[in-house]
């Protein structure tokens, strides 16, 4: 596609992510998505806390209501929160304004459906043929049938009250009296919630990274960097500590003695418990072909089916709504609870977390001991637009492969595949040894770039 990704748009704002072109995709959106809606279409926005957020929220707005649809702006709201919104609230669609995980001067631009659910590929592919048909033009409302914005910041507590709903009842027959938690919110879009939640819960905690100032967002902290997050845990003594990303759909933990607790980990300890409490949808977890050889190994070892899809949250979505699944996720900590909501969920995945880690009595260290995790190691080829579509068919990269597998075979795992959003070939090889499989995956992605 020429302008989603596998997660929305996603380019540097104000230069490539013009206001002009979010104007645009606010416009044919509104068109494509009210096509299926027989009434004015009400859409929700929500952004994380980049400098640009005001900026693209402006230009969005700006085409929603040049084409007649009503808006309710959120202001700064976890993407789980957006989605969880537009489907109780029945608006008809919901955007988040954020590039997740990426620095402060790329921003994006996610659309959900009126289920709180990614749109599917063919809806992004019916805003981009409306983009590029200049049909533009003639999207525009009549005098009296232009749309009118209103703030709603408040919806808020909504998303508050959605995790004291689930959880108030359970946490307060735990004993939470000696456990706290470390929190790092990436100084991103759980800067405004996450103390709410766990102060509801009585959880005792420590905050991290939540001064927002617009270009401090996922700086050295949050999901992506978590050093200072493990030193901050073994220095205050903490039980656990948790690092979401900048928008908020993703959570990777630390365990008490600062060693990372990765999605597949979070996912094995979860998936456990719920086993245990029969609970676990056909005994089912879903994952992607990047997660770990562990991952396969747990499930083996523990009675549990394992599905694998390709790299991407929407495909896990996809497998677990089509055979009713209720847990699945990535290694990136992308996590899909479809019992609560049916998106990634970093404040949810922490709770169910610290749940299963307050009724089991144990460290965390503990738990994770479920799970053998392979050395795995990921190195990006850098390659030009035109190689990133064909480095496949060169016949030196497929005799290199077809070479790594066979050495490879049953004691580790090589995967290559393009990025889905930047001009990247990424090459992971897992095994036993770090230092061979480091030496091997260079040797790989120095004959992907050539």
């Amino acid at each position: 596609m020429k302008y989603f990704g596998t997660d929305g748009i996603r380019r540097i704002a104000n230069t490539e992510l013009t206001p002009e072109l979010v104007y645009k995709v606010a416009k044919a959106g509104a068109y494509v998505l009210a096509k299926h809606a027989n009434h004015t279409p009400t859409i929700l926005i929500g952004r994380d806390t980049r400098l640009s957020g005001t900026l693209i929220e402006s230009a969005m707005t700006a085409g929603f209501l040049s084409y007649g649809a009503n808006v309710k702006l959120l202001g700064v709201i976890p993407t789980p929160g957006v989605a969880y919104l537009t489907k109780k609230l029945k608006a008809d669609a919901g955007v988040v304004i954020s590039a997740s995980h990426n620095t402060f001067e790329f921003n994006g631009i996610k659309y959900f459906s009126n289920k709180g659910m990614k749109i599917p590929d063919s809806i992004e592919e019916e805003i981009e043929e409306i983009l590029d048909s200049g049909k533009i033009e003639e999207l525009t409302a009549e005098s009296s049938k232009i749309g009118v914005a209103e703030n709603r910041e408040d919806l808020l507590d909504e998303y508050l009250y959605f995790f004291r709903k689930n959880f108030e009842d359970e946490f307060e027959d735990l004993d939470k009296e000696n456990f706290t938690v470390a929190i790092d919110t990436a100084n991103g879009a759980t800067s405004v919630i996450a103390d709410k939640v766990y102060t509801a819960l009585g959880i005792k905690h420590y905050i991290l990274n939540n001064t927002p100032n617009g270009t401090n967002i996922n700086e050295n902290c949050g999901s992506t960097h978590l050093d200072m997050l493990k030193k901050f845990v073994t220095a205050n003594h903490c039980n656990l500590g948790i690092a979401y990303d900048g928008d908020g759909d993703r959570c990777l933990a630390v365990d008490e003695n600062g060693n990372e607790i990765d999605g597949d980990i979070i996912m094995a300890i979860i998936s456990n418990n719920l086993k245990k409490e029969n609970k676990l949808a056909k005994d089912t977890l879903v994952a992607t072909v990047m997660s770990n050889l562990g991952m396969s190994k747990y499930c083996k070892d523990n009675g549990l089916h394992l599905e694998q899809t390709k790299v991407g949250d929407r495909y896990v979505l996809e497998n677990m709504l089509q055979n009713g699944y209720n847990l699945g996720g990535e290694q990136s900590g992308h996590i899909i609870m479809l019992d609560y909501n049916p998106t990634g969920d970093g404040i949810l995945t922490s709770l169910m977390l610290l749940k299963v880690i307050l009724k089991e009595k144990k460290k965390v260290s503990e738990l994770a001991k479920i799970i053998k995790i392979y050395p795995q190691i990921l190195i990006n080829a850098k390659v030009s637009s035109e190689r990133k579509q064909n480095y496949d068919k060169d016949p030196k990269v497929q005799s290199k492969i077809q070479e790594l597998e066979k050495e490879f075979a049953g004691n580790g795992r090589i995967l290559v595949r393009p990025s889905g959003t930047e001009p990247l070939v990424r090459v992971m090889i897992e095994g036993e040894n770090q230092e061979y499989i480091t030496k091997k995956a260079n040797e790989l992605a120095k004959i992907i770039e050539m």
